[in-house]
C-alpha cells in the first residue's frame, strides 16, 4: 500500500501537468513497488517559501537517518 506525499514551494501547475505529475508517481510506484492501481495513493501540498522551515524541522532534519533520498541543505 504505497503512499506517497509531495510537499513543494508553489509550482502553479496547470491540470494537465498535475495529472501528467501524478500519473508519473503512481506508474513509477506500480513498477518498482510492485503495487497495482488500486493501492497507491499520493498526496501534494504546496507549501509557501516562508512555511518551509516547519517542514524542514519537523518533517525532515528528524528523519535525516531514514530518508530515501537526503537533502543538500540545512535550515
Amino acid at each position: 500500500m504505497p503512499h506517497i506525499n509531495v510537499k513543494c514551494y508553489p509550482k502553479n501547475l496547470t491540470e494537465q501537468e498535475m495529472a501528467d505529475f501524478v500519473s508519473a508517481l503512481n506508474e513509477l510506484a506500480q513498477k518498482h513497488l510492485k503495487a497495482t492501481d488500486d493501492v497507491v495513493s499520493i498526496a501534494y501540498t504546496e507549501i509557501e517559501p516562508e512555511n518551509w522551515g516547519e517542514v524542514y524541522h519537523n518533517e525532515i532534519k528528524p528523519n535525516l537517518d531514514t530518508l530515501a533520498k537526503k537533502p543538500n541543505y540545512e535550515m
